[in-house]
């Protein structure tokens, strides 16, 4: 029925079916743990929705099998699970046409092909790359690199480290922000020793500050951003013109914060945690600057001590004063899933749905259980105050879409006719007593 029902949608308008393609990765999924294999007469549907939507291709190559794989041969079109399937992955050295597509090929075909053998041997696909390196465009060459991205380890580092001489400047700054997210990289080094000469703890008190107005007493962090971005700053990615409305200092500062290893703070701030040291005062002002590059380089290393202590409590106001350097839904993709949907399941029962939306974005689906009682209970209060369906019609979308079915029962409550508050008839219309 998914795949029958393909292109035959309501386009999203209030009252048209429900556009049912969008459960089509959770029941893929689905159907690849239950071991089904798809029948033949559905394997065109199937290839045809794969070639549409990239992000169905590994579970639908799995679910099509053999038979898919060779059907795909008798129509150009659906080449890519020659390319991305099973096989392919199992393949230990390229094959002719596999060269022909690298060397002449459309731009698409040969990404496509850098993408799926960085997959199966990244270096490999390194060395392919770094051969062709010099006579690529430079649009080429950055989306090239960001093929690297995927299985980023220590092994990349010494071609990272060669282009950071590149001509282009994007290639530059994507060269690196990869070698940022490597922590033992030389960049993440000296990044780290740029960060700490102007980010220090000051356990003296009030010495060296010039507004002391809201740290109080006791140890505190002191900011010194850089005068200038000499060459070696630039090399290393540090873009020199800052955005409108931004100064010179405070825009080099963020982006070395940014890009230094998170561990190096640790020793920094005499072994304290990450909350300890997120928990520390700063002061001139600097804090929302500071906290809003930790965020970027939580997300950037994947640190998920860093995040929990940059996220904070759940139930603590989206808005609270001194956190708009905060990006709860950036934050929460370097927690594990159950983590993750724990909290927001915590933030939509603490502030209901109104800031929910982006955060709900980055959680797993099926909707872990807590998640998807939080989201209804939401919905159903919504629903008793009167801003439901019209102010939260997004968010009953989503979970028609992400809700676990076996949860899909609670979706009942928001179809039943409430009580109106005197316990009458819901809908009576009776005139109230006295008239």
């Amino acid at each position: 029925r998914l795949l029958a029902d393909r292109g035959s949608t309501g386009g999203g308008r209030r009252g048209a079916a429900p556009d049912l393609t969008e459960l089509l990765p959770q029941w893929l999924a689905a159907a690849n743990r239950h071991g089904y294999q798809a029948p033949p007469a559905l394997l065109p549907a199937l290839l045809e929705a794969a070639r549409a939507r990239t992000d169905l291709r590994p579970e639908a190559l799995v679910l099509g099998g053999p038979r898919a794989r060779w059907l795909a041969g008798l129509n150009p079109q659906w080449k890519y699970a020659l390319r991305a399937g099973p096989a392919a992955a199992g393949r230990a050295a390229a094959g002719p046409e596999d060269t022909r597509i690298w060397e002449e090929g459309l731009f698409a075909e040969r990404a496509a092909h850098l993408t799926s053998l960085r997959r199966r041997d990244p270096a490999a696909a390194r060395e392919l790359l770094a051969g062709a390196w010099p006579a690529e465009r430079a649009e080429d060459r950055l989306l090239f690199l960001d093929v690297l991205r995927e299985g980023l380890s220590a092994a990349d580092e010494p071609f990272l480290e060669r282009i950071l001489s590149d001509r282009s400047r994007n290639v530059r700054a994507t060269a690196a922000e990869l070698l940022s997210a490597l922590p033992g990289s030389a960049l993440a080094a000296r990044m780290a020793e740029r960060a700490r000469s102007c980010v220090s703890l000051d356990r003296t008190g009030a010495a060296g500050a010039t507004d002391m107005t809201d740290v109080g007493e006791g140890p505190r962090i002191t900011v010194e951003a850089p005068h200038e971005c000499d060459k070696d700053m630039q090399r290393d990615g540090v873009v020199v013109k800052p955005p409108s409305g931004r100064g010179e200092r405070s825009w080099w500062l963020s982006q070395i914060v940014e890009a230094a290893p998170l561990a190096a703070w640790r020793e920094r701030f005499g072994g304290r945690s990450p909350a300890g040291i997120v928990a520390l005062p700063v002061t001139d002002g600097w804090q929302p600057e500071l906290h809003a590059a930790w965020c970027r380089a939580a997300v950037r290393q994947r640190d998920a001590e860093w995040a929990r202590a940059l996220l904070g409590p759940a139930s603590e106001p989206p808005a609270a004063e001194g956190t708009s350097w905060r990006d709860p839904a950036k934050l929460l993709t370097a927690l594990p899933a159950d983590e993750r949907a724990e909290w927001v399941a915590e933030f939509v029962s603490a502030h209901g749905l109104s800031d929910a939306f982006r955060l709900l974005g980055v959680c797993a689906v099926p909707w872990a259980e807590p998640l998807g009682r939080a989201i209804v209970d939401a919905l159903d209060t919504a629903r008793d105050a009167g801003g439901y369906p019209w102010s939260f019609s997004g968010v009953m979308g989503l979970a028609e879409r992400c809700l676990d079915p076996a949860q899909a029962d609670r979706l009942k409550v928001l179809t039943a006719q409430p009580q109106p508050p005197d316990g009458g008839p819901a809908g009576s219309g009776g005139a109230a007593p006295g008239t």
